[in-house]
């Protein structure tokens, strides 16, 4: 499934427009800011700082006339990423510590509290082995949150050090 969204430069969706269908790693070239988007189809990571960087946010299908009092933000979007669409069991294993160390758990579902389920201070590391996930910082899915797709993550210094408190799937009816 081919994901689209339309960003505009100013609130409650006035101004110059960009529609985008896949990744984009910096708007400068298209718009000088962006304060409202309308996400057509897909999932999709937007982030206030050029090439992937910075806080994270997840769009899905909508609209966000004024999506940075929403969120709470301080910038606005400069840059998404697309999140591939899932159907299939969702599986990975989250570890206690940096390189897969120290207490492991395997799950297949959302945890709202690594704390409350798993005894578990923080998760260091993880192996996703199925779907795409979204990872918190605070427990119950709020705080900074990041995208993780099937690969594996020895070390979360790469994102800012974090220590994730909660996970849930991104499932495909959010699609």
């Amino acid at each position: 499934m081919m994901g689209k969204v339309i960003f505009y430069e100013d609130r409650n969706f006035q101004g110059r427009s960009y529609e985008c269908m896949g990744d984009c790693g910096d708007f400068s070239s298209y718009m000088n800011r962006c304060h409202s988007c309308r996400v057509e189809s897909g999932c999709w990571m937007m982030y206030d700082q050029p090439n992937y960087m910075g806080s994270g946010y997840f769009f899905r299908r909508g609209e966000y006339a004024d999506y940075m009092s929403m969120f709470g933000m301080n910038n606005c979007i400069r840059s998404c990423r697309m999140i591939p669409m899932y159907r299939g069991s969702y599986r990975m294993r989250i570890y206690e510590r940096d390189n897969f160390m120290g207490q492991m758990y395997e799950m297949m579902d959302d945890c709202d509290s690594i704390q409350d389920r798993y005894r578990m201070s923080h998760c260091q590391s993880c192996h996703v082995m199925d779907g795409h996930w979204l990872f918190y910082d605070q427990p119950h899915y709020r705080g900074r949150m990041w995208h993780f797709g099937p690969g594996q993550y020895r070390n979360f210094s790469n994102y800012g050090g974090m220590r994730f408190m909660s996970m849930r799937r991104i499932m495909d009816s959010w699609y």
